[in-house]
């Protein structure tokens, strides 16, 4: 009999059109999923008769009381190689072998300049305004040259995001806990004496650390407070870096100048979430990763990474 396998969250269609899945032959019966299922008693009764499970990113979590209602489960596949919403030590017991695929770390990059200049030139009011005949240059743009961008994170990403800075003739600063002066130079960036100090001189905040216990929740409404009311908070990383309602009482009380966020605690975004409707937040759909690049790494490796499980050597285990 074939392995029974589950591809969920599939918004753009995208599993079977950037991979050829018909190299598994008659091993492995898909089924594709498009929709979002954010209830785990809806999604535990989805997928209770299949073998293998296709996951994007982090948009369904598969904790331990998940997995426990799948028996049937042998493999989970996710996209990337770093998946902080799969109990792997609950896997690991339940003999559920979990793979991963490579991720390119450019996308992120481009998409935090693309938050970080439609803020500062307006471009969604001003586009609006255009395409409704509403105003003619009603709002006055921020100068990015000459202005100090602050990175909260120096890794693959945030080395991208400073030389863009330096491009742009900003004056670059960064802070992490273990940053030292010579990895910062070598991005072309100041390293910052203090997470205190780089908020406080900063006309734009972007974050690009990993979620952790240490990191979770390291900007409160002591950090938000620090920063100019003219600055802008980037957040293409993960939500839980910053306290989500001390961050909304901020923008609201216009303590800061906006925001731009491509992540949130709960995804997709509820309806009625006030982010959705504030004028000082640019948002969008956690598309950070979202391109043709890497849906093209994607999807190919899934299909390798389950061939090889077939085979009896997994690859890129997590």
């Amino acid at each position: 009999m074939p392995l029974t396998c589950a591809v969920i969250d599939d918004y753009q269609h995208a599993a079977t059109r950037f991979a050829d899945w018909h190299q598994l032959g008659n091993q492995v019966e898909l089924t594709v999923f498009t929709d979002h299922l954010a209830d785990e008693d809806a999604v535990a009764a989805r997928l209770a008769g299949f073998d293998v499970v296709v996951i994007m990113r982090e948009r369904t979590p598969f904790p331990a009381s998940l997995l426990a209602r799948l028996p049937r489960l042998k493999l989970l596949v996710t996209t990337g190689l770093r998946n902080a919403s799969i109990d792997l030590s609950a896997a690991r017991e339940r003999g559920v072998t979990v793979c991963g695929t490579s991720s390119n770390s450019t996308p992120p990059a481009e998409l935090t300049w693309a938050l970080i200049l439609g803020l500062a030139r307006h471009i969604v009011p001003e586009a609006t305004a255009l395409r409704d005949g509403g105003p003619w240059q009603h709002t006055i743009g921020t100068d990015l040259h000459g202005a100090t961008l602050g990175l909260l994170g120096l890794g693959k990403i945030g080395s991208q995001v400073a030389r863009v800075g330096a491009a742009f003739g900003m004056d670059v600063l960064a802070w992490s806990q273990n940053l030292t002066p010579e990895r910062a130079e070598a991005a072309g960036a100041r390293l910052a004496p203090s997470k205190e100090s780089l908020l406080a001189e900063a006309d734009v905040v972007s974050l690009h650390l990993v979620l952790s216990d240490r990191t979770r929740g390291m900007l409160g409404a002591r950090e938000l407070a620090l920063m100019k009311p003219s600055a802008h908070l980037i957040n293409t990383s993960r939500a839980g870096l910053v306290d989500q309602d001390a961050l909304l009482l901020a923008l609201a009380e216009q303590r800061i100048a906006g925001a731009g966020l491509d992540v949130f605690d709960e995804e997709p975004l509820p309806s009625d979430s006030p982010f959705r409707n504030m004028p000082n937040v640019l948002a969008t759909p956690h598309l950070g990763y979202v391109t043709e690049r890497n849906y093209a790494t994607f999807f190919p490796q899934v299909v390798e990474d389950i061939s090889a499980f077939l085979a009896g050597a997994p690859i890129r285990t997590l």
